[in-house]
């Protein structure tokens, strides 16, 4: 049973990697590609369906990776923007993680599940894909999650 949905931020429901320089602008401690990145799907039909699942009881999460080898201001300033992003675009979430680079997204969430729930998890990495053990992933690069989420309402 579906307890949870997980998201990722950067290349899954933001474009980050479409903002120009981005990533010498965040090795150099800049937090604008965060705030810049256009949404990659239509946030008010995404922002319909979680609510339709929250109602369902669905918990709504984000984990996000903050940048490899950041400073702790840099990373704090970071984990700001993400959520200043997701609020500008009323992104509804029951939680909100922002880890360090390459930690286990899973880790966040694990033991808010039960036996026999599961959380699917949707993220461009496809390493961190292959890692979930917590139930089925989704590759928003090719898979509409507005159909997949949709079908998940009741």
């Amino acid at each position: 049973m579906i307890k949870m949905i997980v998201f990722d931020m950067d290349g899954t429901i933001c474009d980050l990697y479409g903002v120009s320089n981005w990533l010498p602008k965040l090795r150099a401690s800049d937090v604008s590609p965060y705030r810049d990145a256009s949404p990659m799907w239509d946030m008010e039909k995404l922002a319909d369906i979680l609510h339709k699942l929250q109602k369902q009881g669905i918990k709504i999460v984000v984990v996000t990776w903050l940048g490899l080898g950041a400073s702790p201001e840099y990373k704090k300033a970071t984990s700001a923007v993400k959520r200043d992003w997701l609020k500008q675009y009323d992104f509804p979430m029951d939680e909100f993680h922002a880890v360090q680079y390459g930690a286990t997204k899973a880790d966040s969430v694990r033991k808010k599940l039960n036996p026999g729930e599961e959380a699917i998890l949707i993220d461009d990495s496809k390493k961190v894909r292959n890692g979930w053990r917590l139930g089925p992933t989704v590759n928003p690069t090719v898979q509409n999650i507005l159909d997949i989420l949709a079908g998940l309402v009741q």
